[in-house]
């Protein structure tokens, strides 16, 4: 799973994306009112299997936008899109998209982000260690692919939209962090210099933090989060609670701007941290919650149509979606963990 696969949707309704227990469908849940039950899952795209692997992004339109693998022919495969308007609504089936070397077997995890247009963009790394891209057309339809070159990516990509509206991604190699922006609106995304610093792969989680930045989080080889927003080296933030990537949230507690960030930790349990937004001098701490997950469990950081914040937790190949909100008291007070009533 790589982006945000908590999502709420234009009417307010928080829904879910992740894999039915066969691992070939991708399914949605759905609270039926803001606030209210959830809905059984059901399958989005249509009716043709894909492999176990979701990008998933939403746009300023609220909108979300899926990207996975398909099997073609034996031995090869093609990435598909889908779009979904309205968390209650059935989903587009899946679009093919085609392969960034043109045809051959999956080469990485997908991302997707959305732009300020709407229009979405989908990152792969190629067979040749870069990074390729595909990005809808204004006018309907999709662009070539484009090879933004790289070498050595390793691990998922990490894909975030400015509050510009501009895109921004990262990668990680062996040996240091590879960014690319776009200049404009439509614009293919150039490569800055690289990052001399190495990051562990799968660890990497970008967010939009104020009007001039993006932030990208990964942890390092010492095993410390950082920050970084390009212009300066980054800064260590904490101790990386587990091995995975942080779910990461711009949100507003007690009156300021912070950084919701969430880990698995090692001992299972989900941990919790916040700071004022881009000032990791301030610190953060970790405060773990609810009960011990399997290593694989994915983790969702989100709002609500009340703006409360929720975190959600769901482990692939089961129905095992959790949910937990912060309570309505100052501070970061969150309430019981708790599993949707609908099941399948």
């Amino acid at each position: 799973m790589n982006g945000d696969w908590l999502t709420r949707g234009r009417d307010g309704r928080l829904c879910v994306y992740a894999f039915g227990p066969d691992g070939t469908a991708v399914e949605c849940r759905t609270e039926r009112t803001p606030g209210g039950p959830w809905t059984a899952p059901r399958v989005v795209g249509g009716d043709q299997p894909v492999h176990p692997v979701l990008a998933v992004s939403q746009g300023a339109d609220a909108y979300a936008h899926l990207v996975s693998w398909r099997p073609t022919v034996p031995g090869e495969s093609g990435l598909v899109h889908s779009t979904h308007f309205q968390p209650h609504l059935a989903a587009l089936d899946w679009n093919p998209l085609g392969h960034p070397n043109k045809k051959g077997d999956r080469t990485g995890t997908p991302a997707v982000t959305v732009d300020a247009e709407g229009r979405a963009h989908v990152f792969v790394p190629n067979r040749g260690g870069g990074v390729s891209m595909r990005g809808q057309k204004q006018a309907g339809g999709w662009g070539p692919w484009r090879d933004l070159k790289g070498q050595g990516v390793r691990g998922e990509l990490a894909v975030v939209t400015a509050e510009s509206g501009r895109v921004v991604a990262y990668a990680s190699t062996p040996d240091a962090i590879l960014r690319w922006r776009q200049s404009g609106p439509g614009k293919v995304p150039v490569m800055d210099e690289p990052l001399d610093v190495r990051a562990r792969p799968g660890t990497l989680r970008a967010l939009a933090t104020s009007a001039e930045h993006t932030t990208l989080f990964f942890t390092d080889e010492e095993g410390d989060v950082c920050a970084w927003r390009g212009e300066e080296e980054p800064a260590r933030l904490l101790r990386a609670a587990g091995p995975g990537p942080v779910a990461a949230l711009r949100c507003e507690l007690d009156g300021y701007d912070c950084t919701l960030l969430a880990q698995r930790a090692d001992s299972g349990r989900v941990a919790f941290a916040a700071y004022p937004t881009e000032l990791e001098s301030a610190g953060a701490w970790w405060t773990e919650s609810g009960p011990a997950l399997p290593v694989d469990a994915r983790l969702a950081l989100g709002e609500d149509a009340a703006g409360r914040i929720v975190a959600a937790t769901f482990v692939p190949g089961t129905d095992d979606l959790r949910l937990t909100y912060r309570k309505d008291e100052p501070g970061l007070a969150l309430k019981a963990w708790e599993q949707p009533l609908s099941g399948r």
